[in-house]
């Protein structure tokens, strides 16, 4: 049998789905791609790979309203992808497929990006090249990726512009804005394990693309065909223009902006443990840690920029395991902090020594607390916000946030935002800001301004007086945001607050779990759990497809003898914010139940999972108490857990 007979044969005995076999014989009839892109498809047909398969072609790789993120080496490599591995382990190809991200769907996103903002500039009449700019991690194919979507762009009719280097995604996004880009794009895969890569979209207010844009691109991603790919997948560098570590100099400024009380950082050096895990954080962190005068203690086995992530068994600061080395590195040197970040350079893990001298890990939730009581104290201090807070100072955080968060903005008489999960939403928050601010200034006093040269203080009287001003935004994933100038989540900024509260709690002789109970003891205990269920493949995304249905067509009832008070679909329910405007529809849940808990529940854009979201809160009365109330709670929190998974397991089997 040749190989499409072998592929029909395959699909005929259910070793195959439908839709894989419409779009392997696609592929495999295709003679206008690559001679080694037959070869690799045949040698999994002639293994007999079919759930490989399955997962590499049941759908096309679906360019989402952030970007596309999955794949990009198989679990089963064939001869021909792996090649000959280069000195970082990559293999010669990325995976052949239809679901996995390799050459053929980078160009199909660069040409439906490139196509969207040459008609978005058009329709705006506006006559500019549609101007890219392009950062890139440190996983496998990354920097090809880069390159390639650079030149793929300049081909088209666009100017390109990309970093000599790895850097982070917060310093991509600072960087469209700074170089007044059309779009930009960074080349990671944030967390995810070794094997995935991906391609998140930013348009020119330096934010992840929302709608209506993120629906225009989705649609010119879709109306490209495979045959259009081939003339882009030779990479030509000549038109493209790099940008030197003279680049970093603006964004290694604006971090160093993040200290709010210089003098403090001058008086007390706080001495930290800092780990990029072997990704970007150290590019932009470091040198302005070392500029403030920190006493940085690095993690030498985790410096050095790595895909493999080999160190770890996974290069995710929310991991305890992630945080061992360079825990076990404090205990050596003495230090009372340990701070790490994500291969990209926008999520930061932390663990503090408590009273006792044992090293203590600080959840997302609690670590965004600390920084918005510390910074919204600070502020005030300053005389940055009023006393009072004022109506138009605002705290941004999602709705799988703790609420303890919100406790806190209100008790400062500050307004608080929330919004769906991911930190687009914060960045669309913030744009709408800024355009009234600008409509308003220049209907009232007839002014124009160039918002991103003005200095902290200037924009501050700005946004209180004609729009809101941002003091911070965190998502309980360990993603916190402090500046508008950029519009993401900022790894290197939040580990300079981090350092600025440190020294602040070494001058009070206090550590951080003190500073935590003290809020407990005036706001109440807050306690939060996140449950992940993965489910892989083609047949995981059914599962986590009737888990979502099942919620909507049939809604929980009770978890054992705990029901449920209140359910809001934010799939159908209409649900508006504290500025009067209407989140966006999504397959997202929130429920009450009847003992005063609550969590959320939806499926994860990045990874094979659906993730639930639980909280609970306790009030506190006597200091005396807390620690048994603490334990309380933990236990009726694992009770709940327990009930909600065994729930989910049960929907997801379609029961």
């Amino acid at each position: 049998m040749d190989l499409i007979e072998q592929i029909e044969t395959a699909g005929a005995e259910g070793s195959l789905l439908e839709s894989t076999v419409a779009n392997l014989k696609i592929w495999a009839s295709a003679d206008f791609l690559p001679e080694w892109v037959g070869r690799s498809i045949a040698e999994l047909v002639e293994q007999g790979e079919w759930e490989e398969l399955n997962d590499r072609f049941y759908q096309n790789m679906a360019f989402g309203t952030g970007g596309i993120r999955g794949r990009t080496i198989g679990r089963v490599s064939t001869s021909v992808e792996t090649g000959t591995l280069s000195p970082q382990g990559s293999p010669e190809h990325a995976a052949v497929g239809t679901n996995v991200l390799n050459d053929f769907n980078l160009i199909r996103a660069t040409i439906g990006l490139f196509r969207y903002t040459q008609k978005f500039l058009q329709d705006s009449g506006r006559h500019d090249l549609p101007r890219f700019v392009i950062a890139h991690d440190v996983r496998h194919f990354s920097r090809h990726f880069c390159e390639l979507a650079a030149s793929t762009w300049c081909k088209l009719g666009g100017q390109a512009l990309i970093f000599d280097g790895p850097r982070s995604t917060p310093q991509l996004s600072f960087a469209v804005r700074y170089y007044k880009a059309t779009c930009g794009a960074v080349i990671t895969a944030s967390h995810n394990p070794p094997h995935d890569n991906g391609f998140k979209a930013y348009f020119e207010d330096g934010a992840q693309v929302v709608s209506p844009h993120a629906e225009g691109i989705v649609g010119q991603v879709n109306e490209v065909p495979l045959e259009a790919l081939i003339p882009f997948l030779e990479i030509d560098l000549g038109p493209v223009i790099e940008l030197g570590p003279e680049a970093d100099a603006p964004y290694l400024d604006l971090v160093e902006e993040m200290v709010i009380d210089t003098e403090l950082m001058e008086k007390v050096s706080p001495k930290i443990v800092f780990s990029p895990i072997h990704g970007t954080g150290g590019i932009s962190t470091l040198p302005v840690l070392k500029r403030l005068g920190v006493q940085v203690i690095e993690v030498p086995e985790q410096a050095a920029p790595d895909g493999r992530f080999p160190t770890v068994k996974s290069p995710n600061p929310e991991n305890a395991e992630a945080l061992e080395m360079a825990i076990a590195r404090a205990n050596e040197v003495g230090a009372n902090v340990v701070i790490a970040t994500d291969p990209d350079g926008d999520r930061m893990g932390v663990a503090v020594r408590n009273r006792a001298g044992e090293m203590v890990l600080l959840t997302g939730n609690q670590t965004g607390t600390l920084l918005a009581e510390y910074r919204i104290s600070t502020l005030k201090d300053a005389e940055i916000i009023p006393e009072d807070g004022g109506e138009n100072a605002v705290l941004i955080k999602t709705f799988v946030t703790t609420p303890m968060q919100e406790a806190v903005a209100t008790w400062h008489g500050l307004k608080t935002i929330n919004t769906l999960t991911g930190f687009k939403w914060i960045g669309e928050k913030l744009g709408d800001y800024e355009a009234k601010m600008k409509s308003d200034l220049f209907e009232e006093e007839g002014m124009a301004v160039d918002y991103d040269a003005c200095d902290v203080w200037t924009k501050a009287d700005l946004m209180l007086d004609y729009s809101t001003y941002f003091v911070f935004g965190s998502e309980e994933s360990y993603g916190y945001l402090a500046s508008d100038k950029v519009r993401d989540k900022d790894a290197a900024a939040a580990v300079v607050m981090f350092c600025e509260l440190a020294a602040y709690l070494d001058a009070q002789e206090m550590t951080f779990p003190e500073y935590l109970d003290s809020l407990y003891l005036q706001h109440g205990y807050y306690e939060e759990r996140t449950l992940n269920i993965y489910y892989e493949g083609a047949a995981g995304s059914q599962k986590i497809k009737n888990i979502l249905e099942s919620y909507r067509s049939d809604p929980p009832k009770a978890f054992g003898d705990v029901g449920v008070a209140g359910f809001t679909d934010f799939g159908k329910d209409k649900i508006i914010d504290a500025d009067g405007k209407r989140i966006p529809p999504q397959d997202f849940y929130f429920l009450e139940l009847s003992n005063g808990y609550s969590f959320a529940v939806r499926g994860s854009g990045t990874e094979p999972k659906i993730k639930f979201y639980v909280f609970g809160r306790s009030d506190v009365t006597d200091p005396e108490e807390l620690e048994a109330i603490k334990a309380r709670a933990a236990e009726e929190m694992e009770s709940i857990l327990k009930a909600i998974e065994s729930d989910a397991r049960q929907r997801a089997e379609g029961n």
